[in-house]
């Protein structure tokens, strides 16, 4: 799978735009997963550290991310909410940092698909860590839906 980074930061940008004022960008998004990184600076707290909802708002949507390329590879036009989400904060994050959410085994991936297809809506649970000096500072579930949608 081949993604533009260029233009699928840009979409994220256009079309959720707390995306652009955090500052995301694209670091990858392949067969692996999807990685998205913010600067500090905009996302800072009265701690002067990173506020937690920015932090949890990278981690969903590297998940969001994930099902909206994996889809339009599937040639899959969808609409995709997140239904629940739960962060577990590990370690402060005192500067720059990333969420990773990593591309689901084949066979619950292929399951999500199936029944997408087949229902026309689908959920998928998965998981992402967020990263920030070197280590894992938090861990992301959250459970999405997506349902067909005419392109």
């Amino acid at each position: 799978m081949t993604v533009d980074l260029e233009s699928l930061e840009q979409y994220l940008h256009t079309h959720i735009p707390i995306t652009s004022a955090m500052g995301v960008t694209v670091v990858s998004a392949d067969e692996d997963g999807v990685r998205l990184a913010a600067p500090f600076e905009p996302n800072i707290n009265q701690r002067n550290t990173v506020f937690g909802g920015s932090a949890a708002t990278l981690a969903i949507l590297s998940a969001w991310t994930l099902v909206h390329i994996q889809l339009n590879a599937a040639s899959i036009p969808s609409r995709i909410v997140i239904q629940r989400g739960d962060v577990d904060y590990l370690h402060p994050l005192n500067g720059d940092f990333e969420a990773f959410c990593p591309t689901p085994e084949p066979e619950r991936w292929g399951r999500f698909l199936r029944a997408l297809r087949r229902r026309g809506r689908a959920r998928i649970v998965l998981q992402a860590e967020l990263l920030g000096e070197g280590r894992v500072a938090g861990r992301f579930e959250g459970s999405y839906v997506a349902m067909h949608s005419a392109a």
